[in-house]
Order: C-alpha cells, then sequence, then structure tokens
C-alpha cells in the first residue's frame, strides 16, 4: 500500500455512505492519532484498538450519526506520496471558512489547524475533513 492514509480516509468515506456502525482500518501510530483527532472533534463515536485472527492489530472507528445522516460529510486527502504540501502556520488555508478542520503533519506530532496556528507550528498538510 503506497498510502496508508488515504485508505484510512476512502474506509471511512464508504462506511459513512454506507451507513455502516463500524469501520475496521489496520493499525498504525499515525492512523490512531489520526482517529482519535476526528474522535475529539466529534466526527466519530469511539476509537479503539482489537487485534483480528490472525494477531494483526486493528483499528475498529465507530461511526457517527445524526439524524440519520453521517456526521462526516466530506474527506479529503490533500498531500499526497507524489505532491507534498507544507504550509507555515501563517499560510494553512481554512476548511470551509472555519466549519471544517485541517490535519497537519507538524514536528510536534498530528495536529488540527487551530492548534498549528496557537502552537505557530506548520507542517505537512494531510486532509481535510467536513
Amino acid at each position: 500500500m503506497t498510502d496508508p492514509i488515504a485508505d484510512l480516509l476512502t474506509r471511512l468515506r464508504n462506511a459513512s455512505a454506507a451507513q455502516l456502525d463500524k469501520c475496521v482500518v489496520p493499525h498504525s501510530k499515525l492512523k490512531a492519532s489520526l482517529a482519535g483527532i476526528l474522535k475529539s472533534e466529534g466526527y466519530v463515536n469511539d476509537v479503539t484498538e482489537s487485534t483480528d485472527a490472525k494477531g494483526h492489530k486493528t483499528l475498529v472507528v465507530a461511526m457517527k450519526y445524526v439524524a440519520g445522516t453521517p456526521a462526516l460529510t466530506g474527506l479529503k486527502r490533500v498531500s499526497t506520496p507524489g505532491r507534498r504540501l507544507y504550509y507555515r502556520y501563517t499560510d494553512i488555508p481554512r476548511v470551509l471558512n472555519g466549519l471544517g478542520i485541517s490535519i497537519l503533519s507538524t514536528s510536534k506530532g498530528l495536529m488540527k489547524d487551530q492548534d498549528c496556528r496557537r502552537n505557530k507550528a506548520g507542517g505537512e498538510l494531510l486532509c481535510n475533513i467536513w
């Protein structure tokens, strides 16, 4: 797999479109922290780690729905392995004029765009979520 972040976003997008209760993805530290940000922002209900039958670690993401509509309406991968996009903290674009969030990979770990501006930390813009 060349882009595990895009795989995670696609699985979440497909699970919300199919109105599934949970989404199971392979585990990595990067995916776990990205899912943790989604949980803290209220886009998903819960994120737990489990082990499948072969002994591999997986992340189980409990999807969130509000009155039958998915809380995740849009997920977009911005920086790709073929085209990395880096931003200074002053140049980070806003998603839907502040209604959505951007997730950046900084030297201090994964952070959402507001935290990057507050801590004056720039980095690679991974994805936009609304």
